[in-house]
């Protein structure tokens, strides 16, 4: 698959099969991302994949409590609280496996170098036939002493990336792009 392909073709993935992704092709994502550029070249990433899914579950239902709490009221919108209000409705979408991207020092770029490795990953995952989903409804809690607890990570660690990868039940729909907007100088 080239660049192109992997870049028009990959979709947020909100349906999985059960089937778990194998170590080798977890490390082959997670080598993908760290290919990532990072400011000054610090490369503050870590890895934490996380499997279980009573674990999942757990996070999922505190996330939406915590999500419920921590939002001001006027942004709220409808669908997001139908979501979170929904004792059925999982976070992470049953997949079978989350991998979260943190920062593990301080810096003034430890978000934006975390995103360049999480769309590394997003990209590999699809060239692989995997899928994936960037999860904002996690973002907040992870980076609470509770998420960080959870999931046994150190209190100095930063949560930035929640992302989802497993194996697709069906192809997602393309979606529409807005035409970009763009401001020609000189």
């Amino acid at each position: 698959m080239n660049i192109d392909e992997a870049i028009y073709g990959r979709r947020s993935t909100r349906e999985y099969t059960t089937e778990a992704v194998d170590k080798e092709l977890i490390g082959r994502l997670i080598n993908a991302a760290i290919q990532a550029p990072s400011a000054v070249n610090q490369q503050p990433w870590t890895f934490t994949v996380l499997r279980d899914q009573a674990l999942l579950d757990r996070i999922s239902r505190e996330a939406k409590a915590y999500m419920l709490e921590a939002l001001p009221s006027g942004l709220h919108s409808g669908h997001f609280l139908s979501l979170l209000n929904d004792d059925s409705f999982q976070i992470f979408y049953h997949a079978p496996m989350l991998i979260l991207i943190s920062a593990n020092a301080p810096g003034q770029w430890i978000v934006e170098d975390c995103s360049l490795a999480a769309e590394n990953l997003m990209l590999a995952a699809y060239a692989e036939g995997l899928g994936s989903c960037w999860i904002g409804f996690a973002q907040g809690f992870l980076n609470t002493p509770q998420g960080k607890n959870a999931l046994g990570l150190p209190s100095e660690w930063v949560p930035v990336a929640p992302i989802i990868v497993g194996h697709p039940k069906s192809t997602p729909m393309p979606v529409t792009h807005k035409e970009p907007q763009v401001c020609w100088v000189g």
